[in-house]
């Protein structure tokens, strides 16, 4: 009764501490506070992107107390379960793997409700044997009540045992983290254990029961366990049961076995350091006289060694909590999820604000600097995708410098201005030239007014453009230069560009004139800036 309150207690304390416990989270891999020295070296290599992954967090240790029903499996019939206690403790050493170390206490009962009468063998019953004839025709004759008895026994059992623990389901791939854990374990440990059975009446006598167990094997056995219980049967235990005597390890007065668990079990997250437990373990020890009785019931003959190992069961709820490192520590690694960080980094950019990017142009040529080959270009020059000042005709001379913005490969290399030097042809070498070809008679040519600020040709400056075409097609030696005012700035520049641009593309995309015959050209502060002048020129 003492240990009750006292295991009562204990899950009363424990559920308080669980009361004021805030549900856990996750915790920060760039936290360094939960990292130990020894894992110090990779979480450094984790910040600066030399590893992918970040150390191990230190983790808190479980503690755990739990009760819960006790039974034994033997050859003798069990009773209901009687309650057993146990306290553990244990430590994860990773997400799935843990250890636990737990000592388990329990008492066993149990009564066959159906009489033996080869329990000769049994050294705790056979002092009390009526006549009974072996099965070679001889009779043996001891002391004591005729009749059957009734198996029946009390044992008191104590283990501790290391176990592997597995938990089943921490790692989630939809949802962040765990109130509920399955989990499954294994161990191995060492059992102490002694036994009583209950074969003298309260005059320490033995019982007298009918003579044959026939008499009763068909009787209801809710009628022969009442009748066992009226002649006083189980209430005291004080006869020492068989056992192996010096062929054992005895500690004490009780009996030691080596011993194999299996167990399984699931828990409750009552708050970031309580959870609550409900588990079966089945514990297999290297014995059969756990419950006093290894010989196995003949219809005839003598008993023989029953050939199964005893066992017991303990069926349990408990309290855990967790403790240890304080804020330097994150709970039990069973449960967390160890795909939170990797699902955390797969979603936060698509929750991320990024500022509007500021891409900046130096030139002014239209290709910001990340993707400008040429990050200097001269102001109003027209560039290609890449910032590179367009050369049509590649005489290495930009557009916006050249005279001459398609000079025939075989009259190349070119002057600074663009302009090439053609030779004669074969056909002209010899002949003696013409000085009237170098005149040219085109006379007075328009000057062409644009809007303030604007690029476009208006329509009286197309019906001006028209008659200098018509006068360019009657006079074959004669060219014409395009000549702009722009102001200083590279703005002004780049407007007086595209308006020598704008008359030359109406020249020869709309009234025929070859694009070599005319020249484009920007003299600054010449004149006014919103006028075009034309002037004539020889070939």
């Amino acid at each position: 009764m003492k240990s009750k309150k006292i295991l009562l207690l204990i899950f009363t304390i424990l559920a308080s501490l669980g009361s004021f416990a805030q549900q856990g989270g996750t915790y920060d891999v760039y936290d360094s506070t939960v990292i130990s020295a020894k894992g110090m070296a990779q979480q450094n290599e984790f910040w600066n992107n030399a590893y992918n992954f970040p150390a191990k967090p230190r983790n808190q240790w479980e503690l755990g107390v739990s009760g819960g029903a006790f039974t034994v499996t033997g050859d003798v019939h069990a009773k209901f379960p009687t309650v057993g206690w146990a306290v553990h403790i244990r430590k994860a050493f990773g997400y799935v793997v843990s250890m636990r170390l737990q000592y388990l206490n329990g008492a066993g009962k149990g009564l066959n409700y159906l009489g033996s009468s080869n329990f000769a063998k049994n050294s705790a019953w056979a002092r009390y044997a009526a006549p009974i004839t072996q099965s070679n025709g001889t009779t043996v004759t001891r002391a004591g009540a005729p009749g059957p008895v009734y198996y029946n026994y009390k044992t008191k059992v104590q283990d501790l045992s290391l176990q592997g623990i597995f938990t089943l389901n921490n790692i989630r791939f939809h949802k962040q983290k765990n109130t509920v854990l399955i989990y499954a374990g294994v161990g191995i440990g060492g059992t102490l254990y002694h036994t009583m059975v209950d074969a003298l009446n309260a005059s320490s006598q033995p019982y007298v029961f009918p003579a044959s167990p026939t008499t009763n094997r068909y009787e209801n056995r809710k009628d022969i366990l009442d009748r066992l219980k009226a002649l006083g049967v189980g209430d005291s235990y004080e006869t020492p049961a068989e056992s192996h005597g010096d062929r054992s390890v005895t500690i004490g007065n009780n009996t030691f076995k080596p011993s194999g668990t299996a167990l399984g079990g699931i828990a409750f997250k009552l708050g970031k350091r309580v959870n609550l437990a409900i588990e079966d373990r089945f514990t297999i020890i290297g014995d059969d006289l756990l419950d006093g009785q290894r010989w196995q019931e003949q219809a005839y003959g003598d008993a023989v060694l029953s050939p199964n190992n005893d066992a017991y069961n303990y069926a349990s709820i408990g309290l855990n909590y967790n403790f240890g490192f304080g804020a330097s520590s994150v709970e039990p690694l069973y449960w967390l999820n160890p795909l939170d960080y990797a699902y955390g980094e797969l979603n936060n950019p698509r929750h991320m604000k990024l500022p509007k990017p500021v891409l900046d142009d130096t030139d002014g040529d239209g290709v910001i600097d990340q993707l400008d080959r040429e990050p200097t270009t001269p102001a109003g020059c027209p560039v290609d995708a890449h910032g590179v000042t367009k050369d049509t005709d590649g005489d290495g001379v930009p557009d916006c410098k050249d005279k001459q913005l398609i000079t025939p490969t075989e009259c190349q290399p070119v002057d600074a201005d663009g302009v090439g030097k053609c030779p004669d042809p074969e056909c002209c070498k010899n002949m003696k030239m013409d000085t009237s070809m170098n005149t040219c008679s085109l006379g007075d040519l328009p000057t062409i007014s644009f809007r303030e600020n604007k690029g476009a040709l208006s329509s009286d400056a197309k019906s001006m453009l028209a008659t200098v075409a018509s006068k360019l097609k009657s006079s074959a030696t004669c060219n014409i230069t395009v000549t702009g005012y722009p102001a200083a700035s590279k703005a002004s520049q780049a407007l007086c560009n595209r308006r020598g641009d704008a008359i030359r593309m109406y020249l020869t995309e709309s009234e025929g004139i070859s694009g070599d015959r005319i020249t484009t050209t920007c003299e600054i502060g010449g004149g006014d800036v919103n006028t075009v002048d034309i002037k004539s020129s020889v070939q």
